[in-house]
């Protein structure tokens, strides 16, 4: 998969792609959909993704709290996987949010990128005040050469699918709902950072991932499923993870501890997945080191149980 992030210089092997637009936060079930109109729409074109980086919400609001299901990197790796062959990873600047709806459509869409044809969601906002709807873009299509297709919004279990759904999923400890919309399981993606080496001293040595910029879902314990991406150790494990603050160990900026079941190693900047399954228990702070070795051996019993099962 090639990234292009600048719309006025493309060169011409990139130009005339069937992309899909939007802001892919989660790749779900409705931008799968949306992925795959793209493929039929014109099969003999590449297939491209049209998307902002930073997200837009995160320019307009940047002391918002973190709300992203997925950073940058995790969203280009899960697009790559689903055949997409041209990321049009577009830098949000003052510049773009400032283009009027029909500006976008015809300095972006058509005479930057050539696209071919483009497919959006019914909810599709786009330009300046996203005063821009997908049926203004369906008029600019006409006037400009480029295909539109408008796809309806992806429904599971009588709820739509969206973004904004699958956080509140992971807010109230429901990973499994969330990954029925997501059509897979929630990751944590990035390197493993350097901790207060605790875990080891317990017997429970962990990886330690930050969750800085992203939705955090609810603190507590997980049976989890962990990908090493690269190195002597690579490959697909399972384990139990602590997110959250530690309160026991005063006070603590949020992040992932994950212990992997019979794994030794070394993984400091080591870049990992760790897929949440289920939520096992809230955080809790406990009286004794002894009492939570002994609930972090019931954690780890449960999280193998609920793992061997899938």
């Amino acid at each position: 998969m090639k990234i292009i992030r600048d719309y006025q210089f493309v060169a011409p092997e990139d130009r005339g792609a069937s992309a899909a637009i939007g802001n892919f936060d989660g790749v779900h079930l409705g931008h799968q959909a949306v992925i795959d109109i793209a493929r039929a729409a014109a099969p003999d074109a590449p297939l491209g993704i049209l998307t902002f980086e930073p997200h837009p919400r995160q320019y307009f609001a940047p002391t918002a709290p973190a709300f992203r299901l997925m950073g940058a990197a995790a969203r280009a790796s899960r697009l790559e996987k689903l055949g997409v062959k041209r990321l049009y990873e577009l830098n949000f600047t003052a510049a773009l949010a400032a283009l009027t709806p029909e500006a976008f459509a015809q300095d972006v869409i058509a005479d930057g990128f050539g696209l071919r044809h483009v497919v959006v969601g019914a909810d599709f906002c786009f330009g300046k005040g996203r005063a821009g709807t997908a049926e203004h873009l369906q008029d600019f299509g006409i006037r400009m050469g480029f295909g539109v297709t408008v796809t309806p919004l992806v429904a599971h279990a009588e709820r739509t699918v969206s973004s904004t759904a699958i956080r509140q999923a992971l807010s109230d400890g429901d990973p499994r709902t969330a990954a029925e919309m997501l059509g897979h399981w929630h990751r944590i993606e990035g390197p493993v950072i350097s901790g207060e080496q605790r875990g080891r001293e317990l017997g429970y040595p962990t990886a330690n991932m930050s969750i800085d910029g992203l939705h955090p879902p609810a603190f507590g314990v997980y049976a989890v499923l962990v990908d090493v991406r690269e190195g002597t150790h690579q490959g697909s494990y399972h384990g139990v993870a602590s997110l959250g603050v530690r309160p026991m160990f005063g006070e603590n900026r949020p992040n992932l501890e994950t212990y992997i079941f019979d794994f030794k190693g070394d993984l400091y900047g080591t870049a990992l997945s760790v897929g949440l399954v289920d939520h096992l228990r809230g955080e809790e702070n406990f009286d004794s080191l002894d009492a939570l070795i002994t609930q972090m051996d019931a954690d780890s019993l449960e999280a193998r149980r609920i793992l061997a099962a899938l």
